[in-house]
C-alpha cells in the first residue's frame, strides 16, 4: 500500500528521529536523505531533533539502529539507502539479513524502525524510487516514521 504523500499532515514538533544512511550507493542514499529530511522539517520536526548517522553499508544498519536507540532515545529510526541486485546471491543475503536485523531491533526495543532501504533490480529503479520527481521514497519514509512515532 502506497502512502498518499500529498495529503499527510502530522505535527512532528515533539518527535525525535534518528536517520541512518550507508555510504554504499551513496548518491541514492543522499537523495533519499534530502527528501526525507525535507519532509520531516515540513511536518514541524525541529532540526535539532533529527540526527544523521552514516554507516558503511546496509548490513551495518541494524547495529547502528540499536546504538542510536540506546544513546539518543529517538521516537523512530529511519534507515535509508539502496541495495541493488548484482550477478551473485550477495543481494539476497544482504537484503534478508538487513531486514531481519532491523526487525529484531525494532521488536526488542519497541522503537519503530522504518525500512527506507530500496531493494532494486538496477540503478534506474533506485533512481526512480529515490527521486523527488519519482516515487519519493525518502518522503514516504519520513511520513511513515511520523505516523509510527505518534501512535
Amino acid at each position: 500500500m502506497e502512502l498518499d504523500t500529498k495529503n499527510i499532515k502530522i505535527d512532528g514538533s515533539s518527535v525525535k528521529v534518528g536517520i541512518i544512511v550507508p555510504y554504499f550507493n551513496e548518491s541514492i542514499g543522499l537523495e533519499l536523505l534530502k527528501n526525507c529530511k525535507d519532509e520531516l522539517l515540513e511536518q514541524n520536526v525541529a532540526e535539532e531533533n533529527i540526527s544523521i548517522t552514516r554507516v558503511a553499508g546496509a548490513l551495518e544498519t541494524p547495529f547502528a539502529a540499536s546504538k542510536i536507540i540506546q544513546t539518543e532515545q529517538p521516537d523512530a529510526v529511519i534507515t535509508l539507502g539502496a541495495i541493488i541486485k548484482g550477478e551473485t546471491s550477495h543481494y539476497d543475503l544482504v537484503t534478508e539479513k538487513t531486514y531481519d536485523g532491523l526487525m529484531a531491533v525494532q521488536l526488542n526495543t519497541g522503537i519503530p524502525i522504518i525500512f527506507g532501504i530500496l531493494t532494486c533490480e538496477n540503478e534506474k529503479q533506485a533512481k526512480e524510487r529515490s527521486s523527488k520527481k519519482g516515487l519519493n521514497k525518502g518522503k514516504q519514509a519520513a511520513q511513515a516514521a511520523l505516523i509510527q512515532a505518534t501512535l
